[in-house]
């Protein structure tokens, strides 16, 4: 009795041992998969209209996925010339001449920055001219275990290096 366990048991392993196949194709590259993107907008100036009031408006090509989060972060200043300070928008300043709110909204196709005031804020053109964003977008499934008002944070999960942003200039 106990040859034939030993018997069946050796045939088992070599069944199963043969039950390989061809390796599937290649997966994206990223984190299982997922593809995040970083871009600076360098030298922006809010355009106005009576509609809108201040805003930037730019193309997303090519278009992201209906799942895919877009963050948006402002320079808003710098500590050294290596070290620049990224405000996660939205985000209220609170100036001598009112309140100066950043907004934005997205879709999978484009996205929109919006500054507005409690104040007419051409009078402080600083806020609305010559301004750099920084705009990353995330697999939505990855942004939710992500601290994403640290731009730091985020560039150091998504394994992102300063040289891998990419520039754009208006």
């Amino acid at each position: 009795m106990k040859k034939l366990i030993t018997l069946f048991a050796i045939v088992g392993m070599l069944a199963f041992q043969g039950c390989t196949g061809p390796e599937g194709p290649p997966g994206p590259p990223g984190e299982d998969g997922l593809i995040a993107e970083v871009f600076e907008l360098k030298n922006i100036n809010f355009t106005f209209s009576s509609t809108n009031g201040y805003t930037v408006y730019q193309k997303l090509t090519p278009n992201i996925f209906v799942s895919d989060v877009v963050l948006i972060y402002r320079l808003s200043g710098t500590i050294d010339s290596n070290t620049p300070i990224w405000q996660l928008i939205p985000r209220t300043l609170y100036l001598t001449q009112g309140e100066l709110d950043y907004d934005f909204d997205f879709s999978k196709e484009d996205f929109t920055i919006f500054a507005r005031g409690t104040y007419n804020i051409a009078t402080t053109p600083q806020y609305i001219n010559n301004q750099t964003f920084r705009i990353v977008i995330l697999p939505g499934s990855f942004s939710a275990s992500l601290n994403v008002s640290n731009y730091a944070d985020v560039m150091s999960a998504l394994n992102f290096k300063e040289t891998q942003v990419q520039k754009i200039n208006f």
